[in-house]
């Protein structure tokens, strides 16, 4: 069975960590990201593979991450490692594994069925282990919607933005206009399927401005949160993701206005003086409920 609740749980920032440094994934929770990101895939050398798994099991089996939600990133499925990497995850207890380089509704079938064995094989609970597709290529923006859509246990999507833009044949450029058919593309396939929507790394540490008017933009588009390098970008992020107590108290006066009104027959009235609907209920809980997942609100209307 799948836990609904882990599926749709807090994700504003996702951490990047090396496996490959034992000092940098011991107490990455002082910083309270609400995910950290142990990556067995790109910040691993070649020739230290079986290095990162022994440490990611270790990491796994013996810290209390207080909390903070524990995703790995795989090795590809077109190479020797992704196999061994999905026995270590689920032998030690990830909460989520990450596809990278994601194409189709298959690569995520063919994560999956190994995620399966290896609960049967260490007798874990099936759907104990979730999974997140990174979409880093044309073709995997381009079938975004059946990737979203592939497995009960996938989370959502996540854009890769250095890879993708590559095939693009362009390249980063911090202004975000390489990256906004992907973008665009990807929050809405998301949306269709019911599943979550997280943005690429922002690398540049020395324009923190730059990185909060991106997460800004993005937070707008409709993503769920942003892949991180630094800790120094998770206040920034977390800032930006978690509702302000003036959008806090005006969800408050839509979710009652609407309750009320509803069983009068009302169904156009003004708040603030602002004409409101019924349309805009959902975004109301939704802004009631993400405050209350960030530990700002402490209010029964979620």
């Amino acid at each position: 069975m799948i836990d609904e609740s882990k599926k749709k749980r807090l994700r504003r920032s996702m951490l990047f960590l090396n496996c490959q440094k034992p000092s940098l994934i011991r107490d990455p929770y002082v910083y309270k990201p609400d995910s950290i990101m142990l990556d067995l895939e790109d910040a691993v050398a070649e020739n230290q593979k079986d290095a990162a798994r022994f440490s990611l099991y270790h990491a796994l089996q013996e810290i209390n991450y207080r909390g903070v939600e524990r995703v790995v990133r795989i090795n590809g499925i077109d190479t020797p490692h992704w196999q061994e990497d999905i026995r270590v995850c689920v032998a030690g207890g990830c909460d989520v594994i990450r596809i990278p380089k994601c194409t189709c509704a298959n690569d995520v079938a063919i994560v999956e069925e190994a995620v399966y064995n290896a609960e049967k094989e260490f007798g874990k609970e099936e759907g104990s282990v979730l999974l997140m597709a990174a979409l880093e290529s044309c073709l995997g923006v381009i079938n975004a919607f059946e990737i979203c859509k592939s497995s009960e246990r996938l989370i959502g999507v996540a854009l890769s933005g250095g890879d993708y833009t590559k095939d693009l044949q362009t390249h980063i450029t911090f202004t975000g206009i390489e990256l906004a058919g992907a973008r665009q593309q990807m929050i809405i396939a998301a949306r269709a399927a019911g599943v979550q929507c997280f943005d690429t790394v922002f690398t540049n540490l020395d324009d923190m401005e730059g990185f909060e008017a991106e997460t800004e933009m993005i937070k707008l588009m409709g993503f769920d949160g942003k892949s991180l390098v630094n800790p120094r970008q998770i206040p920034v992020v977390h800032k930006v993701f978690t509702p302000t107590k003036k959008e806090i108290i005006t969800a408050e006066k839509i979710v009652r206005e609407i309750d009320t009104k509803k069983a009068l027959g009302i169904g156009v009235f003004t708040v603030d003086g602002k004409m409101i609907d019924i349309a805009f209920y959902d975004g109301a809980k939704r802004t009631l409920m993400l405050a209350k997942a960030a530990g700002v609100y402490e209010g029964d209307l979620v």
